[in-house]
């Protein structure tokens, strides 16, 4: 094993995700603002704020998906590669979850969580099936893998897309909104399997407006405003004690409804 695997100064596990300076404009609009974030391994860090905070461009600047103008993001020791084979092989150890499903509508679900470890890792076909299907178990769906994604509802296409990011095993996953584009019964089905993998030690960073899943799964919160991060405490800490007037402002207003 190399060194960024090793254990931090003082026994705690390094950061496996780190952001450091990380700044990012859309034209005039400054989206991220000196941005500093390490995750630890196995942490659960649940990102929430007001709509047009940054968390959605700060989840897609850790795989690339956003370039960032200034400072470092760092995955497992290593900083971000700009391009090329080694930015795909960085894709492959960040699971990312959308609001929306993105499944390959002709392809049946099983071939939807097989295509990335035969065609990114190489994986044998027997192999990938194997995965595949004792990952759709763990989600719950294994019944419907012969079916295409129009057969299945929003929450069972979710829990699919899930199950494809944790066929690469990934070191991390991030999560986008993952609940937003559901219909509100839906919403528990996938944030139970969520909360299964942060029981089960996967390093999550979770940008969502379901509070009650930060409260159950996050080991922190981090709340953003204006791009900025605001705070961050333990998810008991931040909800009943916020400390910045922000965050403060948009508790009471989410909480009393």
């Amino acid at each position: 094993m190399d060194d960024t695997t090793q254990k931090a100064e003082g026994g705690s596990p390094a950061a496996l995700v780190a952001l450091t300076g990380v700044n990012k404009h859309f034209g005039d609009l400054h989206v991220l603002k000196d941005i500093d974030l390490s995750v630890r391994r196995g942490e659960v860090v649940v990102v929430i704020g007001p709509s047009g905070s940054g968390k959605s461009t700060l989840c897609r600047a850790i795989n690339r998906l956003e370039t960032i103008d200034s400072g470092t993001i760092e995955l497992d020791g290593h900083q971000l590669p700009e391009e090329g084979k080694a930015l795909a092989r960085l894709r492959a150890d960040v699971g990312m979850v959308f609001q929306s499903f993105n499944l390959f509508a002709h392809k049946t679900i099983l071939e939807n969580v097989t295509l990335g470890p035969i065609k990114v890792k190489g994986m044998k076909s027997a192999e990938a099936k194997e995965l595949a299907m004792s990952l759709l178990e763990r989600v719950g769906i294994e019944s419907q893998a012969g079916k295409m994604p129009a057969q299945l509802s929003g929450g069972q296409q979710q829990r699919v897309a899930i199950a494809r990011a944790l066929a690469m095993q990934p070191k991390v996953m991030l999560f986008d909104e993952p609940t937003s584009a559901l219909d509100p019964e839906m919403i528990n089905e996938v944030l139970d399997v969520m909360v299964g993998l942060a029981k089960d030690g996967m390093t999550m960073i979770v940008v969502t407006h379901e509070m009650g899943f930060a409260r159950k799964a996050a080991d922190r919160v981090v709340f953003m405003a204006d791009g900025q991060i605001v705070e961050e405490a333990e998810p008991e800490e931040f909800f009943t004690n916020p400390r910045s007037e922000r965050a403060q402002e948009f508790l009471s207003k989410i909480l009393t409804h």
